[in-house]
């Protein structure tokens, strides 16, 4: 049997690992190993599909890193088991189908162009096309799956720390239609790039540190000024522990309802999970504050061990309230107001970002301009500084990094 059949049917006859087929690269690989006997111009079509896929992916000269990548985050039932530590229970069947697979994976990435092209029973009718089609260059494996002697264990290793399936490749996640989805793209920011801040941030990082080592902490409100880095320093805690199993995903706050259904998804996960309820804030006619208690203190879906909750808001107790709300007829108004703010009171930690005064803005613009060596003086810094935010409503860290955004565009 010539390598290129041989190679189609190791691919169609995956099991375990089957599910790399419905991915990108590896469907276009199967297609063009499956034309490898049909007429020249199917199997030149696949060919340069094939091509056209690996170089959206930027992997024409890693295929092998490519596929092989494809296979370690693939979520299925060896992956799911030893994420959960289980993996000893599957029967020797199944485990013994994994070593297959991987086998068949590791021949399958080695197989070159040059391979399949001279196994092609058609190679005379494509004349000067063959020497012509673009050649892909198969690079190494990744080291999960480049050792044959103890692949399974290497693999179970990298699952109980990682998580499998999307949670080992994706950091940040959004809770939409009932569902936990990735975020491809997500911001970004670190530590080191928020200036200003120290002592509220250093209490959310110390918090979360001890989360991740699994001493007892606490669900945290970020609460304070707008533009003062309550929601960049999630994310940057993220940016900095996603290596350390840190995990978050973000929950609007009219899906807390769904709440159930989240954890029960990340529950038995080997991850720590922050759950993100980005600018939250509700009216004193919105009721569905009681959700959020229930999801905070008392649910009967109990937040799981491996998950905090993190949210922001303008307000310290999360809930508008006027002047007029403490009037009325109510005979009971004060259990109410009373009900209405205790649910700032279910975050164990309240942490305060509130809008600098005119030395700690200036501060926060002066290391800004210091990290990126604009050259300008002290004196036309803080000036020009002050100008702009008297010109934007006010002094914040979100101020500062906007006017040295336009100060190094326009010095450029």
């Amino acid at each position: 049997m010539n390598a290129a059949k041989e190679a189609a049917l190791l691919m169609t006859s995956l099991s375990v690992y089957r599910g790399i087929l419905d991915r990108t690269v590896p469907k276009a690989y199967s297609r063009l190993l499956n034309a490898w006997d049909k007429d020249i111009f199917t199997f030149a079509e696949a060919w340069g599909h094939f091509f056209s896929v690996l170089c959206d992916r930027g992997a024409c000269d890693s295929f092998a890193k490519c596929l092989s990548e494809t296979a370690l985050f693939d979520e299925n039932a060896f992956s799911r088991a030893s994420a959960e530590g289980t993996e000893r229970q599957l029967p020797s069947s199944a485990i013994n189908a994994v070593r297959r697979d991987i086998a068949a994976i590791r021949k399958l990435c080695c197989l070159s162009p040059d391979t399949i092209l001279e196994n092609y029973p058609h190679r005379d009718e494509l004349g000067s096309i063959a020497s012509n089609l673009p050649r892909w260059q198969c690079g190494e494996l990744i080291h999960e799956l480049a050792d044959e002697t103890d692949t399974i264990d290497c693999l179970a290793e990298f699952y109980r720390h990682n998580g499998c399936g999307m949670f080992a490749r994706y950091k940040a996640f959004i809770w939409r239609d009932r569902d936990i989805q990735p975020v491809l793209h997500p911001d970004p920011v670190t530590l080191s790039s928020l200036k200003g801040y120290d002592l509220p941030r250093s209490t959310v990082v110390n918090n979360t540190l001890a989360f991740l080592r699994g001493i007892p902490s606490n669900n945290c409100l970020l609460y304070g000024d707008r533009g003062t880095g309550k929601s960049s320093t999630v994310k940057a805690i993220l940016n900095e522990y996603f290596s350390k199993g840190l995990r978050i995903v973000e929950m609007p706050k009219d899906k807390l309802p769904e709440f159930p259904l989240l954890v029960d998804r990340i529950a038995a996960l080997p991850l720590k999970f922050i759950l993100f309820i980005d600018d939250l804030s509700f009216s004193e006619e919105d009721k569905s504050y009681a959700q959020l208690k229930a999801v905070l203190e008392g649910g009967l879906a109990a937040r799981p061990a491996n998950t905090l909750i993190y949210a922001t808001s303008n307000r310290r107790h999360i809930i508008k309230e006027t002047f007029s709300d403490r009037e009325g007829d109510d005979m009971h108004r004060n259990d109410s107001i009373q009900e209405s703010l205790s649910l700032a009171d279910r975050f164990g930690m309240s942490v305060n970002f509130s809008k600098p005064d005119k030395q700690q803005y200036l501060d926060i613009v002066t290391s800004l301009a210091a990290e990126r060596r604009l050259p300008v003086s002290m004196e036309e810094l803080s000036s020009r500084a002050e100008r702009w935010a008297l010109q934007r409503g006010g002094r914040s860290p979100r101020t500062a990094q906007q006017f040295i955004a336009f100060l190094q565009a326009k010095l450029s």
